[in-house]
């Protein structure tokens, strides 16, 4: 199957703007492949507005975000691999999604523990008069 997080990424960034709200999105700036302005990095972190009045050149596939934004009057050519999105949400309410390391391979979680194997007995039947 195709990886679900670009899917959830283009959804989420489509309902934020049908609701008239600013999208952002949370990367992780040390991911590699990742090419941001590092001096508005912040605990390897950085946030970005891709509101379509704040962007130019906006192509978000499946690989990868891509933009032009401006950053104190200078505009810089901006790259987020998909992988590097740690979350997209709204500026106004907060309202969006985290996405965590399970959507990387599209790979279900663990367990949490080992199954209990419960020791099943043989069915019998009774005569009831």
């Amino acid at each position: 199957m195709t990886p679900l997080k670009p899917y959830l990424v283009r959804s989420l960034y489509e309902w934020i703007l049908e609701n008239g709200m600013t999208p952002y999105l949370l990367v992780d700036a040390n991911y590699e492949g990742v090419i941001v302005p590092k001096a508005y990095v912040s605990d390897d972190r950085i946030i970005l507005n891709t509101h379509p009045s704040a962007v130019q050149n906006w192509v978000l596939d499946n690989e990868a975000v891509s933009f032009s934004a401006r950053f104190s009057g200078i505009s810089e050519n901006l790259y987020v691999p998909i992988s590097a999105i740690m979350a997209a949400y709204t500026k106004e309410n907060g309202k969006g999604m985290m996405f965590d390391d399970q959507f990387e391979d599209d790979v279900p979680p663990e367990p949490s523990s080992a199954p209990v194997k419960t020791e099943t007995k043989k069915p019998f039947l009774k005569i009831v008069k």
